[in-house]
């Protein structure tokens, strides 16, 4: 018995050491060493301070900066530690009531908008957290923004076109636009105050 009892106290021992310590110590490493960006957050820093994330959306409101997807999270929108789609079905009454609320807004935001609005503005992603809306949804907002900034729509345009991310190795997903990015590069066109 006493035999049996130092054999698995060894090999809890053992497996601590090596799946609890240096499994993780080593995976940590190569990751600082390979992707750094990525290990770290994949941060966007303005004046060297962190101000987001490109794999976390941030909650924009104000006329003059694109809006990005919805969030589901709780307390409060973009919460990374609550990550949570609405689970409603698409024949839920609660999501059709707020789909239409939020296509409310966003005509109210830009009334003289026809267009139809893309989905992806009025509907939250799976996990609450997408950075990125459709280029669609970056089209249906330039006339908004380029208007609240006293800008032209193709310049706006521009830069929308320069942000579009492609799709991953050229294949997979679709193409994209990171907001926070593109809302930085608004913000570093305008004029100094």
């Amino acid at each position: 018995m006493v035999v049996q009892l130092r054999s698995a106290l060894m090999m809890f021992f053992i497996l601590t050491i090596l799946t609890g310590v240096a499994y993780p110590l080593a995976v940590t490493a190569i990751a600082q060493l390979l992707f750094p960006h990525q290990a770290n957050g994949s941060l966007i820093s303005k004046d060297g301070k962190p101000i987001g994330s490109t794999l976390i959306g941030q909650p924009f409101d104000d006329p003059k900066y694109f809006w990005g997807r919805p969030s589901a999270t709780a307390p409060f929108p973009y919460n990374a530690a609550a990550s949570s789609g609405s689970n409603l079905g698409p024949t839920n009454p609660a999501l059709i009531e707020t789909v239409k609320m939020r296509v409310a807004a966003l005509k109210a935001a830009d009334p003289g908008n026809d267009t139809p609005v893309p989905v992806d503005l009025v509907t939250a992603s799976g996990s609450g957290l997408d950075p990125h809306i459709s280029p669609a949804s970056a089209e249906y907002q330039v006339r908004r923004v380029a208007r609240a900034r006293g800008r032209e729509e193709a310049f706006v345009r521009t830069l929308v076109s320069q942000h579009t991310e492609g799709r991953q190795l050229g294949m997979l997903g679709e193409r994209r636009v990171n907001v926070l990015a593109l809302n930085l590069a608004l913000d570093a066109t305008d004029p100094p105050r």
